[in-house]
């Protein structure tokens, strides 16, 4: 079966916790703190993969989540740090942010890499906080919460020529003609339901791969028939042969087949209103062929390259590959690369908290503060009073005042609920 979408929870590992410990060896007296900082967390990261063609393994596991850092332990001896785990995606990935919609990475090319949830940083142990002021610092941090997200992926084949054309013109013949696949082939509209690739062979050194998309047709760009399942596929490619019908078929215009299909591809993508293209005349050995290829060669060339061919005789598919194999050498390969939908992140200073009102309950958050919130251990006195102090720094005592807080009122950050307590 092919899946060319798939819907995944994708969560980095927690760092392992920071230790409480002192040194208790002989002849070593006021041994001093010795607590390890924990292990970082794993990453969660994409790989492309050219032997994966769909996303189906994706569909029977959707929840990924990286191991967590190991806690560190005494005798200053810090946790290990967990393996990255890598999920492999085939090439012309596009991956996307579930929740906002944003373009994370366009994976094209081999072995390429995306890291889409990073793991959370080790907690340090009670001997990093040691000081002149604090010798005997009983408090350690709790390891950073990994992130999580949903992510939606979304495959776009990667091929060098695309066969687009109305269902049941000759595309899937004409590609089991030209390559090794083998796609369903019958007398009725919509016989192919997925899309097929098939290797193409030139000549000695040269070859190129080819897709047929499964049949367009009018409203396509808005979902019509199999448009919005297959026309993303289309984008991938440098270069299309537009399949046309040249039999003699009651209610049937060529030339209209011609522009609905093209009209249907530029509203899906304008891009592909530029896009190089060929035309393939097929049916040739059909009765009525003949006259609709001159009418094709008057009103189309020379803009557009006119073949003639039959998908059931062989008929010009020598010509035609032939010709493929030297434009595509003339073609840019810039074509083929990343969507430009990909967002180019500027790391931007993020807002460090924000206080709101909720019910007469003042809600703080914000990822620098609820990040704090996770790491404190809140049954340690001393980790406490770190946490509240980093909070007057950071300026969320003054804002929770200027939102009208009073000492006794109900403070939440991070889903904990603290009573608010004025600090000089």
């Amino acid at each position: 079966m092919f899946y060319d979408r798939a819907k995944i929870y994708v969560k980095g590992g927690d760092g392992g916790n920071g230790v409480v410990a002192f040194r208790r060896e002989k002849y070593v007296p006021k041994g001093g703190p010795s607590g390890g900082d924990g292990g970082r967390g794993g990453d969660v990261v994409l790989v492309t993969d050219p032997g994966l063609r769909t996303l189906v393994d994706l569909k029977y596991k959707r929840h990924y989540k990286a191991e967590r850092g190991e806690h560190g332990q005494g005798k200053n001896m810090h946790g290990k740090s967990s393996e990255d785990l890598e999920i492999r995606v085939p090439p012309g990935t596009l991956v996307k942010d579930a929740d906002t919609g944003e373009v994370l990475a366009d994976l094209v090319e081999e072995g390429q890499r995306q890291v889409v949830a990073r793991g959370g940083r080790g907690g340090r142990g009670n001997a990093r906080f040691a000081s002149a002021q604090n010798r005997v610092p009983t408090l350690a941090e709790k390891g950073e919460p990994g992130e999580e997200r949903w992510l939606e992926l979304e495959l776009k084949l990667l091929a060098d020529v695309g066969l687009v054309g109305f269902p049941n013109v000759g595309k899937s013949t004409i590609i089991s003609m030209i390559s090794a696949a083998r796609p369903k082939i019958a007398d009725y509209p919509f016989t192919t339901l997925v899309p097929n690739l098939g290797v193409v062979r030139v000549d000695e050194g040269r070859s190129f791969v080819v897709a047929d998309i499964p049949g367009l047709i009018e409203g396509a760009h808005q979902g019509a028939g199999l448009g919005h399942d297959f026309l993303r596929h289309v984008e991938r490619t440098r270069l299309l042969v537009h399949v046309l019908d040249t039999a003699e078929t009651e209610g049937r215009d060529v030339l209209q087949d011609f522009t609905t299909i093209n009209r249907e591809l530029a509203l899906f993508n304008q891009r592909l209103a530029g896009r190089p293209q060929v035309v393939a005349a097929n049916k040739m050995d059909l009765p009525g062929a003949a006259e609709k290829l001159v009418l094709l060669k008057n009103e189309l060339e020379p803009r557009y390259r006119v073949f003639p061919v039959s998908a059931t005789t062989g008929e010009g598919l020598a010509e035609l590959v032939m010709y493929l194999g030297r434009l595509l050498e003339e073609l840019p390969e810039e074509k083929t690369v990343r969507d430009e939908a990909v967002v180019h992140r500027v790391e931007v200073p993020a807002e460090r908290f924000r206080v709101a009102k909720e019910d007469g309950i003042y809600v703080v958050s914000g990822r620098e503060v609820e990040r704090h919130m996770a790491m404190t251990d809140l049954d340690n006195e001393q980790a406490l009073r770190r946490f509240q102090r980093i909070l007057a720094k950071m300026g969320v005592d003054d804002a929770l005042r200027g939102e009208g807080a009073r000492p006794g009122d109900t403070v939440r950050i991070g889903g904990v609920e603290f009573d608010f307590v004025e600090h000089e």
